[in-house]
């Protein structure tokens, strides 16, 4: 059985800056220590990625913070978890979750079996739509959440989000 690391947003706006929280800060020496713990070919990885008329998409509208602007400070992933990502498949979204992610490792669940393992931010939104997208593609693969390695907007969200996955047969580690 062959297991794959999912890394969701590990962006500096996420972390430290526009949208940070003190809870994502506490998270980044874990999320590195399970991304070394995956061989390189195994982490898969995604950033929030938007353009300069953000604040005019849907979500800009919702959520008026400029945040995760292509080539930005903001945007770039943290120092120490880009160098722990170097090899990994990265994939950037324009929303907050990936279909080509999802294309992609149920490409490789047809070919082999897989399990599949989320970090990342924020727990209540990005983590939580790519745990439920990648459940819609691949229903009978084992996937999983760490939640000592994410965090939410807020501690309530994070918990409430890790009960939405579990309602969902999604299993929640720590």
């Amino acid at each position: 059985m062959r297991k794959v690391l999912v890394v969701i947003d590990m962006q500096n706006d996420f972390i430290d800056a526009a949208l940070g929280t003190p809870e994502a800060v506490a998270i980044v020496d874990a999320v590195k220590d399970k991304i070394a713990s995956y061989p390189a070919t195994d982490v898969f990885a995604t950033m929030d990625t938007h353009g300069a008329d953000y604040l005019q998409t849907q979500e800009g509208a919702n959520l008026p913070v400029e945040h995760c602007i292509k080539g930005t400070q903001g945007w770039q992933l943290s120092a120490c978890i880009a160098e722990a990502l170097d090899s990994a498949h990265i994939y950037e979204k324009p929303t907050f979750g990936s279909v080509a992610l999802a294309q992609d490792l149920k490409a490789l669940a047809d070919e082999q079996d897989i399990e599949i393992e989320l970090v990342g931010l924020c727990t209540d939104i990005c983590v939580v739509s790519n745990a439920l997208l990648l459940k819609a593609f691949m229903p009978e693969v084992r996937i999983s959440v760490d939640a000592r390695c994410c965090a939410g907007v807020t501690p309530e969200k994070h918990r409430a989000a890790l009960e939405t996955m579990r309602s969902c047969q999604i299993h929640i580690e720590g």
